[in-house]
């Protein structure tokens, strides 16, 4: 297995002087010497651990905490600064102990790394103060949302934050974080068509679609993924529920042949009969609920492409067989390798591993150069561009690697377990099931439940009112009422105020048919005719 593509990792974080951000007011590209954090650093630091380079891990948490700063007037995505500085930032917070760095007292309720990531997160809450509650595309980290910023959002740079934002606020104890997540998601739910559909890009003032192209793919594709991953993490039924009547429309209209196309999101016909790249992570995800028969004919389709070309295009045209033009690009993207490392947890297929070992060959053979991997930018003739995205080393490098290390403390079973004593209690950290974000950032789910604020006047309650609690219960064993076992509805109405929601736990909703991390089989209704509509099998 030729893994020297992995070799050079810390050298090339450590040597790469690549700072990235988004233009600045006039249109032009930010000066790096006034942009003072690397973005490469923070998305590849958690990269190092992985690989076991704990060295470096170390010294490169010592360069970010000298050199971080978020006050700088930069035109900065929301989405990109969420996914990326946040999440790798939380994600190396959780993980610094473990990489042997000297924590301080209050871990992981506290520490450098979890202040810089709540830094960096307030910078983007103005972005969130619309009419409807869903963000700007666009924030300034030093003024805030431009007076002139576009408010046409796309949908997955409005529903993917409530992993990291969830886990801010669980382990600083504010709850704004969390707060502002959950409205965005609940927008989008009540703005899908009256056939279970989302288009792609939105107005955040009006509540309009502006682009109604529905599908999986760019421009939507982790608002899917973070329904799923934040009802695991938060273990939320409700989310759960949302994604599980949206796969459904989703395989109604827009599967054919286990391939998911475009279509117009109010009416089902297609309107772009297009795989792209993008839309590799979704096998994964359907191995998160259980789905595997589905997720594996899926990814074999995906499989046959990257074999065609020794990569994934951007966009691949499915009648015709081959690349679209002026998307014949591959980026290193990690989608397809992603899924293959979820499947083959899954199922230990070795088919798996071949498509491992052809990425392996694949990157190395096109795109090593002599400081780095670059973008291939045609596939057809495998020409290069002059960069390499952060998201190499964040995501492709980290999911190759986990693909063929069964034993990397990431896949901990439970069986080894640190505890850990905090100021609200003893916690459990390191025990596995860790949660990615969408750039591949892990987060430990058990962390959440280390800094509840409300730990300590709930002992001084029970206390206090021991006695009282015992008389309660005895009473209740005679006064039980009986609850509808029914399915829960998710909530409907247009743009209803928060507080109409129960973002807080407190109000359970009724019991489901099914277990919370599983997905029943749909049946298939939707046939593909000609001229690309949509006509639905009434039998």
């Amino acid at each position: 297995m030729p893994f020297r593509l992995l070799v050079p990792l810390g050298l090339l974080c450590a040597l790469l002087p690549l700072h990235h951000g988004a233009p600045g007011p006039d249109g032009t590209a930010p000066d790096p010497a006034h942009y003072s954090f690397s973005l490469t650093l923070i998305d590849a630091l958690d990269t190092l651990l992985i690989l076991g380079n704990v060295s470096e891990f170390q010294r490169v948490v010592e360069v970010l905490q000298d050199n971080v700063d978020f006050d700088i007037d930069v035109n900065a995505s929301v989405f990109e600064t969420n996914i990326r500085v946040v999440g790798g930032l939380l994600s190396a917070h959780l993980l610094s102990k473990k990489a042997g760095v000297e924590v301080e007292a209050g871990w992981p309720c506290s520490g450098p790394l979890l202040r810089m990531a709540e830094e960096a997160a307030r910078k983007l809450l103005p972005a969130f103060q619309t009419p409807t509650g869903m963000p700007y595309g666009t924030v300034n980290l030093l003024h805030g949302v431009n007076p002139g910023e576009t408010p046409v959002t796309c949908t997955a740079g409005i529903g993917t934050f409530i992993v990291e934002f969830a886990t801010l606020s669980s382990l600083t104890g504010d709850p704004v974080f969390e707060d502002v997540a959950r409205v965005a998601l609940m927008r989008l739910w009540e703005s899908r068509s009256d056939i279970g559909l989302v288009g792609n890009h939105i107005d955040v003032l009006t509540g309009k679609w502006v682009a109604q192209d529905a599908g999986i793919g760019a421009g939507v594709d982790s608002y899917f993924e973070y329904l799923v991953k934040g009802a695991i993490l938060l273990q939320d039924k409700k989310l759960m529920a949302m994604f599980l009547e949206y796969n459904k429309a989703i395989r109604n209209y827009t599967r054919f042949d286990d391939w998911y196309l475009w279509v117009q999101m109010y009416k089902g016909t297609v309107s772009m009969p297009v795989f792209q790249s993008l839309e590799a992570y979704w096998p994964g995800l359907q191995s998160l609920i259980g789905d595997i028969d589905n997720a594996m004919r899926t990814f074999l389709n995906y499989y046959t492409v990257w074999k065609q070309f020794g990569g994934l295009p951007e966009f691949y045209n499915i009648p015709q067989g081959y690349t679209v033009e002026k998307r014949e690009g591959y980026p290193l993207r990690p989608e397809l390798i992603e899924s293959a490392m979820y499947l083959y947890r899954a199922t230990g297929d070795p088919t798996l591993l071949e498509l491992g070992r052809d990425a392996v060959e694949s990157i190395e053979k096109i795109s090593k150069v002599e400081c780095g991997f670059a973008t291939i930018k045609d596939l057809r003739d495998h020409k290069l561009d002059n960069r390499m995205e952060s998201f190499f080393l964040a995501e492709t490098v980290k999911y190759l690697y986990l693909l063929f290390d069964p034993t990397n403390f990431i896949h901990n079973n439970g069986s080894t377990f640190d505890e850990v004593i905090t100021p609200y209690g003893e916690c459990i950290l390191g025990a596995g099931g860790y949660i990615f974000n969408t750039e591949a950032h892990p987060i430990d789910p058990a962390a959440l439940h280390c800094c509840r604020r409300l730990k300590e006047e709930q002992w001084e309650v029970e206390a206090l009112m021991r006695e009282f609690y015992s008389l309660k219960r005895n009473r209740s064993r005679f006064q039980r009422k009986t609850v509808s076992s029914g399915p829960w509805e998710p909530p409907t109405g247009r743009f209803s105020s928060p507080e109409n929601h129960d973002w807080t736990g407190e109000k359970k909703p009724a019991k489901q048919k099914m277990p919370l991390l599983s997905c029943p089989s749909q049946p298939f209704t939707a046939k593909l005719a000609l001229l690309g509509q949509v006509f639905l099998d009434s039998s």
